[in-house]
């Protein structure tokens, strides 16, 4: 087994809703850690994005006249599928990726399909068939079939997708805050760090002024909380790219446990929006709404876990499997994940790294 590091941090706001309208704050709200009330992304909806990039990933390598058609696949190497100019990795040219449709991205729309038989890629209906259970996102993700077939659980293990780092205005400038508690189910480790008194904060800074027994206070939103200050040299964020790590690692603000629920949730974003009458050019009655989103600049932290199957006779290599998964997270960046992504919402940035913890 293989253990993934994933950190991720917010281009633009991230809504990833509960469905439906609630009385409340806002009338759209989003997904939420039921024990610490934390907006998340939740594994599935991870899972489910990065599925569809690494179909969109491998049905880009192939060349036009074998895009769609299986059957002009036939008796041709992997190599003369695939398009020459492209960067081509080893993974693009598993030998189960010729029987890839676009149709293994989402859900099987024909999951009686029997697709056994390695030799009837030419009986392979492309418009009426469903997953194909060879390529590597079927592999990765998994595929179900009727009983005379195959079904199989996917390889990779998606986790939700966290808060570590959440930017709030002050009046220094944005600051991310965290806590104890986040920071250890993120596996990270502040050294030489004390804890606060009570409701007392953490404030990072680069340069420590000794001597100074001055008590100063902080606005994390509504709230007005003392601090301190201490110095962190390093930010053990393996994978995260080294300009945000050190910019957050000198403006991060650690807070209490009991507290950085409140502060998430008194910063959210929230947009007003209103629906417009395409006759009249004008807003609908009664059809102002509010809905609420992780604003940009937060930092998630996740996993993916990797599992071998020795005793398979076609599994693919693992470090095939993270090439892809590194590759099609570049989508992220351009088609981001959740909804109203053709609103300004929903791009991420994607960091993935081994977490030398192979099992």
């Amino acid at each position: 087994m293989e253990n993934l590091k994933i950190y991720a941090i917010a281009s633009d706001p991230i809504y990833i809703g509960t469905g439906g309208y609630t009385i409340g704050r806002v009338d759209n709200t989003i997904v939420r850690d039921p024990t610490t009330q934390i907006p998340k992304i939740p594994g599935s909806s991870f899972a489910g994005t990065m599925r569809f990039y690494m179909a969109l990933v491998l049905q880009s390598a192939f060349k036009d006249d074998y895009k769609k058609d299986l059957k002009n696949r036939k008796d041709k190497k992997m190599e003369e599928l695939l398009n020459e100019g492209q960067n081509i990795q080893n993974w693009m040219k598993y030998e189960g990726n010729r029987y890839a449709l676009m149709k293994c991205a989402g859900q099987d729309d024909n999951p009686n399909e029997y697709y056994e038989n390695y030799q009837e890629i030419e009986k392979i209906d492309e418009v009426n068939s469903g997953h194909c259970g060879h390529c590597i996102v079927c592999q990765t993700f998994g595929y179900s079939k009727n009983k005379r077939s195959r079904s199989q659980q996917g390889i990779a293990f998606f986790s939700d997708l966290n808060i570590l780092f959440f930017p709030v205005y002050t009046r220094f400038g944005v600051k991310w805050i965290t806590s104890p508690q986040v920071l250890e189910f993120a596996g990270i480790e502040f050294k030489d760090v004390d804890s606060g008194n009570g409701e007392e904060v953490i404030m990072v800074v680069e340069n420590v002024q000794k001597n100074d027994t001055e008590t100063k206070t902080i606005n994390l939103g509504w709230i007005n909380l003392p601090y301190k200050t201490n110095k962190i040299e390093t930010l053990p964020l393996k994978g995260l790219d080294q300009y945000i790590e050190k910019h957050i690692t000198n403006n991060s603000v650690i807070v209490p446990d009991s507290l950085i629920s409140h502060i998430i949730n008194s910063n959210l974003e929230v947009r007003t929006s209103v629906s417009i009458n395409p006759l009249t050019g004008a807003a609908r009655e009664s059809a102002l709404f509010t809905s609420e989103a992780i604003p940009r600049g937060t930092v998630f932290y996740g996993e993916i876990r990797l599992i071998d199957r020795p005793l398979a006779k076609d599994m693919i290599n693992l470090c095939d499997i993270k090439e892809a998964l590194e590759l099609s997270s570049k989508y992220y960046e351009s088609f981001g994940i959740g909804g109203m992504t053709t609103r300004g919402f929903g791009r991420i940035k994607m960091f993935i790294s081994s977490d030398d913890n192979k099992q």
